[in-house]
């Protein structure tokens, strides 16, 4: 169930629904909006896309941010 997710969870899942104007902006909002490093963000938001809970509550995001790991994997 998507009560499941935590509020951080939930607003990591949101801040990739966003588009974003130019480089930097992305960052910029994940430290002043979320209090965390883009490092930490990025990590947290691969594992969400493993997360069963993370797919129930936004599978249209997810499912295109899985997409965009799988064609990155692929090129390696």
């Amino acid at each position: 169930m998507t009560a499941d997710l935590t509020a951080r969870d939930r607003a990591v899942l949101a801040m990739e629904r966003r588009s974003w104007p130019g480089p930097g902006a992305k960052e910029r909002a994940i430290r002043e909006q979320l209090a965390m490093s883009p490092t930490r963000y990025y990590q947290l938001l691969n594992a969400l896309l493993d997360d069963p809970r993370a797919l129930e509550h936004d599978p249209v995001t997810v499912n295109r941010l899985r997409r965009v790991r799988a064609s990155r994997e692929a090129r390696r």
